[in-house]
């Protein structure tokens, strides 16, 4: 896949990926990115933004850990808009992910020959 296309695959569903690692466990930015690039292969740099629009969209809240390695962290936590959101998000991409499985499906060629045996 060219890599223009694949990046803009990956840009299109980050925030789904976000919800759905701040589902299993609220994080700070740091390790949602870490997951995310295990997962997908996604940079840290494009977390942080999409980190602050959530918050400013009211998906997640914020509240500070106290680190012994250094400054405090902020951790995100999804509200029960994010929950609704991931939610919406998820089925969207299931049907649409369905609908792109089932494009890609190798069709019968009509008419066709035979082989011989």
């Amino acid at each position: 896949m060219p890599e223009t296309i694949d990046i803009q695959l990956k840009k299109g569903v980050l925030g789904l990926c976000v919800l759905a690692v701040l589902a299993r466990n609220e994080s700070y930015a740091y390790e949602i990115a870490s997951h995310l690039s295990d997962a997908i292969g996604m940079g840290e740099g494009t977390i942080y933004p999409l980190m602050r629009r959530m918050q400013t969209d009211g998906l997640v809240t914020t509240y500070l850990v106290e680190s012994s390695s250094g400054p405090s962290r902020k951790y995100y936590k999804l509200t029960d808009a994010g929950r609704a959101a991931l939610d919406a998000q998820a089925a969207e991409w299931r049907g649409f992910a369905a609908a792109v499985d089932a494009l890609l499906e190798p069709v019968p060629v009509a008419n066709a020959p035979l082989e011989e045996a």
